[in-house]
């Protein structure tokens, strides 16, 4: 095998063989990995499961409840010490669950977002991760990948690097391939770096170097991770959290002071203070927004999205546009040629296997035998870099032919094309000899190769028609080159417009003789052309875009089509996905450029399609509808599209065929590149954030009607309605898995019938502030009313119990309540989140055992309660069930309507 030796000054590599292009066969990558290790960078400490839970004993206020306890253990409350300790314990228990599982949740996110890179193994180009990148590891390279280890290019093309990751330097580095002759390479012409990135060009390299021996490794570079910093709603929670803290804190103080005054016991009054502030605080507020997030992205994961970035969940909720390419988003991206214009004729291609016929003017016809359409497939099979390989295989009694495509689809079809018609590769190659490629980029719009044909050098050329007309000075005859007419070039240009009604993507085809010596730069060899023809490629629409298209409409988003296509087969796709009505504009880039800012500002409002756009335009398409107020979706998966993506507010890369470059600019990967799921994830955000928002409404609701209960109590100088031990337990009972099943809650099935929230909207809004005030009173009221009232026919202890039992049970009814904010329960069904379901069952199972089982009655001083007890607490606590029922049922919908 092929090996390399680095000597001490790192400058130049020494090659012992010829490089094996075939690469590693997968036995020997498999044994290389084993010895050499993964290709990575370290990562720093990660944090224990045990620190997560040690963590959970951390808060200033848990701390000031362990030593209450332990003060109360030593006087003697040993009881209440152990279930006080107990209930922390377990409390704690569902904290470590909520941040262990996000911590999981966030790990595997890394590891779906990792980077992979094309390798040949065995002759066959694979992806893999780039962690299984080893050693003598040949690797092919394309524009917008991103080197995954040190490598010598042995095989290149125009190649150039961006490598201002280790120099500092923006200006691309040109690179050669190294010469095999002399046994040994430069650095700077023939060594590419880990983490570098490929910014033009392709090539083939042999891996030298990996993980922490590359130079990225040795200066401890960037190493690509999720990004995992705090979100907005995050940080807005955090400071509510803040003034939650010092506004509870404050009445906590207050009761326990104004219950000393009172006369009661200075450790009594202290105990209960703390423990109404543990059980006030919302302290995992932001953590039970990143549980939610990255439970989340779970479920989006199962829809073909990988998020990238956890703001974006957030963001995905307020998008009302979208921004989507044509070709295999919108599309299946399974092309076909159907149709070829030569000899001003049009040659239909028939079927849909390699029996396909060539019919012109319904006849068919041998397309080897006309010199035009011969010369139109040659160049199709030559300026081409894909790659198809035949199986005969047996299905059944019959045999038939097993095609495999590898490549760009576009490509594909028309290699495939021109083996259809008997000019396959195999037979062009022993004829006409690849010598150098010029590469496709978006704004040149086409691709050249130089190709050696019988001793003779030609360029071959193929790209968009406009674009190539106007490069062509003469035209391909029945076989003789003749001049190309103004009159000409517009039938060409009439017959790539009836093609593009057609739903059609056409390509031109051309070539030129070239004089040997010829400086091989596009400037030079793309210039007076022969036309030869063009070939018109059906790409269906997608079934599931249709329903997707619908669904935005009806959430209130605005689909916008992006495509470098021509503006007739743009807009033929548009129409029939229902994208574009009569009364939007099209615009095609070179519109755009004629346009100032403030004319192309007023136009995006009404324009749904833009045909013939370069990653510029994009750029500025972007700019323009965030100017105008809307929250952009762009896709896209190229290296220049990379700059769109990242302006957008959700940025979204093709996993498919999308550049090392754009998956790293984007807040999404698209691993299906299907535009269904991207409104399917949109969807999901929405869950996320309206679960967010039920959570958030049920526990400060909760907790408020907590403090109002004692606060109310303490201003009025009753005695406590609720013992410190009580207190924590409802803490322990509501706040935890009721709690954590509403972030499970299915959907409202009215979800995407409703138009985006605002991009700066409020958590509170739509009145959600005002209706978690509001219940809150109503359960302290609930809870106090069955309190006092117990107080005219029962001891202390019972009345404790019945007001411990009331607010428990409104608590437990509010979960449900909370599923909706637009629906009432039967609705929607209490059957409908099972979760819910079963953690209210536990959680009043768990409170009826304080109060039946003597151990614990004892400990959490409880009394038996009587069948009239049940109906009291019933009564009380179904008044707040009540009001909030009627205020969803009746004012809530008033209030719409205004």
């Amino acid at each position: 095998m092929f090996q390399t030796k680095k000597p001490e000054n790192d400058t130049i590599y020494y090659f012992n063989n010829k490089i094996d292009k075939n690469g590693l066969s997968e036995q020997e990558a498999r044994k290389r990995l084993l010895k050499y290790g993964p290709n990575a960078l370290e990562e720093g400490k990660k944090v224990t499961a045990f620190e997560i839970f040690l963590d959970q004993f951390k808060d200033f206020i848990v701390m000031v409840l362990l030593a209450a306890t332990l003060i109360s253990a030593i006087m003697g409350e040993v009881a209440d010490a152990i279930t006080i300790t107990i209930i922390i314990i377990l409390n704690a228990i569902l904290g470590f669950i909520q941040e262990y599982r996000t911590e999981q949740s966030l790990e595997a996110l890394k590891k779906l977002a990792a980077p992979s890179t094309k390798v040949i193994r065995d002759g066959v180009t694979k992806e893999v991760p780039a962690e299984e990148v080893t050693i003598n590891d040949v690797i092919a390279l394309e524009a917008g990948d991103r080197v995954p280890a040190d490598a010598v290019v042995f095989e290149a093309h125009n190649l150039k690097l961006d490598e201002s990751i280790l120099t500092g330097e923006s200006v691309p580095v040109s690179k050669e391939p190294v010469n095999i002759e002399l046994k040994r390479s430069t650095e700077k012409k023939s060594i590419i770096y880990m983490g570098t990135i490929v910014t033009s060009g392709r090539c083939k390299a042999l891996v030298m170097d990996i993980g922490m021996r590359t130079e990225m490794g040795k200066i401890a570079g960037m190493i690509k991770e999720i990004d995992n910093n705090v979100t907005p709603l995050q940080r807005r929670l955090d400071k509510l959290g803040k003034v939650l803290v010092t506004g509870s804190l404050i009445i906590c103080a207050i009761v326990t002071i104004l219950g000393i005054m009172r006369g009661e016991s200075i450790y009594y009054m202290f105990l209960s203070g703390v423990s109404l502030a543990v059980a006030a605080i919302p302290e995992g507020l932001p953590a039970v927004v990143t549980v939610s997030l990255a439970i989340g992205v779970q479920r989006m994961l199962k829809k073909n999205a990988i998020i990238r970035k956890l703001p974006a969940v957030e963001t995905l909720g307020c998008t009302n546009v979208i921004c989507t390419d044509k070709t295999g988003t919108l599309t299946e991206n399974k092309m076909t040629v159907k149709k070829i214009f030569a000899n001003d004729d049009i040659i239909d291609i028939e079927g849909k296997d390699l029996s396909s016929r060539f019919i012109l003017r319904g006849k068919r016809i041998d397309p080897t035998i006309d010199p035009v359409i011969k010369r139109l497939l040659e160049i199709g099979a030559v300026c081409n870099n894909a790659d198809i390989k035949i199986d005969r295989i047996k299905i059944g009694n019959e045999i038939v032919d097993n095609v495999k495509y590898s490549g760009d689809p576009t490509e594909a079809a028309i290699l495939y094309a021109s083996v259809v018609g008997g000019v396959s590769k195999d037979k062009v190659d022993k004829y006409i000899k690849r010598i150098e490629e010029i590469p496709f980029d978006s704004d040149r719009k086409r691709m050249s190769v130089i190709v050696d044909e019988i001793g003779n050098m030609y360029a071959f050329t193929k790209g968009a028609p406009d674009v190539i007309v106007e490069l062509c000075t003469r035209i391909l005859r029945d076989g003789r080159e003749v001049p190309l007419s103004h009159f000409e070039k517009k039938r060409i240009l009439d017959a790539n417009e009836r093609l593009g009604r057609s739903a059609l993507r056409v390509l031109a085809f051309s070539y030129r003789k070239l004089p040997y010596g010829i400086k091989y730069d596009y400037k030079n060899i793309e210039r007076d052309l022969v036309f030869v023809g063009l070939e018109g490629m059906i790409d269906p629409p997608r079934k599931e875009a249709y329903d997707a298209v619908l669904k935005c409409r009806l959430a209130g988003i605005k689909p916008i089509m992006i495509t470098g296509d021509h503006k007739l087969t743009a807009a033929a796709i548009a129409d029939e996905l229902c994208i574009h009505n009569k009364s939007d504009n099209i615009l095609t880039g070179s519109e755009i450029d004629k346009m100032d800012d403030k004319k192309f500002f007023d136009a995006v409002d009404n324009t749904t399609v833009y045909a013939r756009v370069s990653p510029k335009h994009k750029l500025r398409i972007v700019r323009a509808l965030k100017n105008r107020g809307y929250t952009v979706a762009m896709t896209g998966d190229g290296v220049n599209d990379a700059p769109a993506i990242k302006e957008a507010d959700i940025g979204i890369s093709m996993g498919k065929g999308g550049t090392d470059v754009a998956k790293e600019a984007s807040s999404m990967i698209l691993i299906d590149d299907n535009f269904a799921t991207i409104v399917a994830a949109i969807e999901e955000g929405r869950i996320i954030y309206d679960n967010i928002r039920k959570f958030i409404r049920y526990l400060l609701s909760c907790n408020i009607g907590e403090v109002i209960t004692m606060f109310i109590a303490a201003l009025t100088s009753l005695e406590l309605p609720l013992i410190p031990i009580q207190i924590l337990m409802v803490n322990l009972i509501t706040d935890g898995l009721p709690a954590l099943a509403l972030g499970l809650d299915p959907a409202d099935r009215d979800i995407m019938n409703m138009n985006p929230r605002g991009a700066h909207e409020s958590i509170f809004s739509k009145g959600l502030g005002i209706r978690i005030g509001i219940v809150g009173f109503l359960m302290a009221f609930c809870t106090l009313s069955s309190y006092i009232f117990a107080l005219t026919y029962g001891t202390l202890d019972r009345a404790r119990t019945i007001a411990f039992a009331t607010l428990v049970m409104v608590e437990l009814i509010h979960a449900f309540e909370c599923r909706s904010e637009r629906h009432l329960i039967f609705e929607i069904g209490i059957f409908s989140n099972m979760y819910l379901v079963i953690a209210c069952i536990i959680s009043f199972l768990l409170f009826v055992s304080t109060i039946y089982i003597p151990f614990l009655s004892a400990v959490f001083k409880t009394v038996a309660l009587t069948w009239f007890d049940w109906l009291v607490i019933i009564f009380f606590s179904s008044i707040e069930f009540v009001f909030n029922n009627l205020y969803t049922a009746f004012i809530l919908p008033a209030k719409k309507t205004k």
